[in-house]
């Protein structure tokens, strides 16, 4: 009698004595008895029924392009069809952020991605284009960053025509309100005086200075005193400057191609020929290695990021780096998450490695997020990991999970029409192939654990690299000398209060 008939019986047992026959309390004692007396199955017996799933190969990778349509002005346009729904959703990015700005007027992106969309355009003021659109479903969105600006919309297919026209009307005519630019003003303060609430946004922000260097291009951040400076006029200067970069025009949705491209030539065929932007000269270098300390007194745990400067996606060996990413922080799995979290039990989360920006060096980044008390041994175990980069050797398990988990994230990233869409629409802003995500697939598939070593060698140099620790002092035990990296540097995070009025300052007085 095999395994499953003994349970057989013994469960039938017990129904005959639930059911009330004759002798119930004895078939319940000798059910019992059975269950316990009865060999369990040892770990190898126990089936596995999950590893006997076929997994098939991934499919060839063959996104859907959008149609692409080059102005004789230089201005691009994209179009994807998507028929699945009702909608259609469109985006005008346009060049020029905050690393463009007067660092005296920082924060205006800001103040103008809000103001722009609440002040409206000639025809509708932005209450008004609040209730037109809610009472359709639709949206109109502008924003800011550091290198563009954007409108977006979307509306179901029966408004797209109303919807388009009022965002074009945005676009080419908005109308700036000195109040809507005050409200803007009052929510960037609020932003400012309460940007050291949060540990983790401290460290995040002070960690990019160290490698980009404060009131950088990438690192300038809006004060008190820059977003007073910040006039309407300056709004409509920026606006009208911007509109002769090279914009890019991406819609998607369920139109006719030839219906759409007709409608987007006539809102932009008349448009002068773009303005080219010069390119970028920037230089970085690095972060003085050492110890670099934020006090905050008010918290139990320390964020600590580790970091050095880092490269681009344009860089021959971005593949390589991205498998070696994953490795080392990219999950569970990783050797940063493993060792530092599951084995030592130092870290409430931990993670990181190399972010690779389209136009910019990124960082070599790792944070770790640990109790006061554990922030030393937190540290050394995730810079001997970092460092057991060019020391102990890759596997071909390392290697084999960390692309398959690289490839299976494709089937994420651009599994629709429209995420194809804006992932092209970046290519094209940054200057890249039309093709670069099937040759960066067939990149990462190509990386080999030899690649991986000289990627290691080449990349990884511990002796460049700075931690910044963002805690409570006097929680931390042993103090952060113990980190061997030299003196903790303290870090002043004050925010510089605006200055007052002269006729604020004698009324005080």
């Amino acid at each position: 009698m095999n395994r499953e008939q003994r349970s057989g019986g013994r469960v039938q047992w017990c129904l005959d004595a639930e059911r009330g026959v004759r002798g119930a309390p004895v078939l319940w004692l000798i059910c019992a008895l059975a269950w316990l007396a009865a060999p369990a199955a040892s770990p190898a017996q126990q089936a596995k029924p999950w590893e006997q799933i076929p997994i098939p190969p991934l499919h060839a990778f063959h996104p859907q392009q959008p149609k692409r349509i080059e102005l004789k002005n230089g201005i691009v346009i994209f179009l994807q069809e998507d028929h699945e729904l009702p909608f259609i959703s469109g985006s005008v990015l346009i060049p020029g952020g905050s690393r463009d700005v007067d660092p005296a007027q920082a924060g205006l992106i800001d103040l103008y991605g809000q103001a722009w969309r609440t002040s409206g355009s000639e025809k509708m003021t932005g209450d008004a284009m609040d209730d037109f659109l809610e009472a359709r479903a639709a949206h109109i969105e502008t924003s800011g960053d550091v290198d563009s600006t954007a409108l977006s919309w979307d509306s179901l297919k029966g408004d797209s025509d109303q919807v388009f026209a009022l965002a074009m009307d945005l676009l080419f005519h908005p109308r700036f309100d000195a109040q809507k630019l005050e409200l803007a003003r009052q929510q960037e303060a609020t932003g400012i005086v309460r940007r050291n609430d949060d540990e983790g946004d401290i460290a995040e922000r002070e960690a990019n200075n160290l490698v980009y260097g404060k009131n950088g291009p990438y690192t300038r951040q809006p004060e008190l005193a820059t977003i007073e400076r910040v006039k309407l006029a300056d709004l409509e200067a920026w606006h009208n400057r911007s509109l002769k970069g090279k914009l890019i025009v991406g819609i998607s949705g369920d139109f006719d191609a030839a219906a759409m491209e007709a409608k987007v030539r006539a809102a932009f065929e008349s448009l002068p020929p773009v303005t080219p932007q010069p390119a970028r000269q920037d230089a970085f270098a690095g972060p003085k290695p050492g110890v670099f300390f934020i006090n905050k007194p008010d918290v139990n745990q320390s964020n600590v990021e580790i970091v050095a400067l880092g490269t681009d996606k344009r860089n021959p060996d971005r593949a390589t780096l991205a498998v070696m990413n994953d490795i080392l922080g990219g999950g569970f799995a990783s050797r940063l998450f493993q060792t530092v979290r599951t084995e030592l039990g130092l870290a409430y989360a931990v993670g990181g490695g190399f972010d690779l920006p389209y136009d910019h060096p990124g960082t070599l980044r790792v944070e770790v997020i640990t109790k006061s008390a554990s922030t030393v041994e937190a540290t050394k175990a995730s810079l001997a990991e970092i460092a057991g980069l060019n020391r102990k050797p890759f596997t071909e398990t390392e290697l084999k999970r960390a692309k398959d988990d690289i490839l299976n994230s494709f089937l994420f990233r651009y599994d629709t029409p429209g995420k194809i869409l804006s992932e092209r629409e970046l290519l094209e802003f940054y200057g890249y192939p039309a093709d670069y995500l099937e040759t960066y697939k067939a990149e990462v598939e190509k990386v080999t654990l030899q690649d991986l070593t000289a990627a290691a060698l080449k990349y990884v140099q511990p002796e460049k690299l700075a931690v910044l620790v963002v805690g409570n002092g006097a929680e931390i035990k042993p103090g952060l000398d113990a980190l061997n990296l030299g003196a903790p540097k303290p870090i002043d995070i004050t925010i510089p209060q605006a200055a007052q009025p002269q006729g604020a300052v004698e009324k005080q007085q």
